[in-house]
């Protein structure tokens, strides 16, 4: 058995542990994340362990979420394939290419600019042909670009940045954890009757959010 053969017994494995087996439903984001090699979104040294429940450290002091975490949040967007999605923290790409899968165009933001190039080259080699990356501070989010369908944000924020709120679709959503530095909610936000209305999902632990509208 070859060593992509491995890598793909045990993303099938994991889709079906780790996702599946924690109520994860939505069909368009278990056959993604099936397709989608995560170890080709970390270092060498840490491939071996891709397929883990966890996050793994991608450099510059960021890490790449665990598996049921980008599945949750991809499912709690919602999509359908039609829609235009902005992300707030690019890291190597894998949330990326998830949402390149499942949405028409992502628009995805990067603080750091070499994690922002190696994004770059992972999802060219992936073959990720619906992802534009921007490198700047994604708690102001990319007005240029606006309205989007959904945002999603993959890094912890200590309350909602108003600029990606006011990005949003009539009919959009947010997805980001809020809280403190160590520990955050996950939430829903979306526009209603004027303002906004939001639903708390599970505790979640993310790197903190940098930016005018972060830490």
């Amino acid at each position: 058995m070859s060593s992509e053969e491995e890598f793909a017994d045990l993303r099938f494995r994991m889709v079906e542990e780790q996702l599946i087996d924690r109520q994860i439903s939505d069909e368009r984001v278990l056959d993604a994340i099936r397709s989608i090699p995560r170890h080709a979104f970390v270092p060498k040294r840490q491939q071996l362990s891709a397929y883990e429940d966890r996050p793994l450290p991608i450099g510059n002091g960021q890490t790449i979420s665990q598996p049921y975490m980008v599945a949750l949040m991809s499912e709690i967007l919602g999509l359908k394939g039609s829609e235009k999605v902005l992300e707030i923290g690019t890291g190597s790409g894998y949330q990326t290419a998830v949402l390149a899968s499942l949405a028409q165009s992502i628009y995805s933001i990067e603080k750091i600019e070499a994690l922002a190039t190696q994004a770059q080259i992972n999802l060219r080699e992936l073959g990720s042909e619906n992802v534009f990356v921007h490198v700047g501070d994604g708690s102001l989010g990319w007005p240029e670009e606006a309205p989007y369908d959904a945002i999603i944000v993959t890094a912890a924020a200590p309350s909602v940045p108003q600029p990606l709120l006011e990005q949003l679709a009539s009919s959009g959503r947010l997805v980001l954890p809020v809280g403190s530095a160590h520990r955050q909610i996950l939430q829903k936000w979306w526009p209603e009757d004027g303002g906004f209305e939001h639903v708390d999902y599970s505790p979640v632990a993310f790197v903190p959010l940098i930016g005018k509208h972060g830490w």
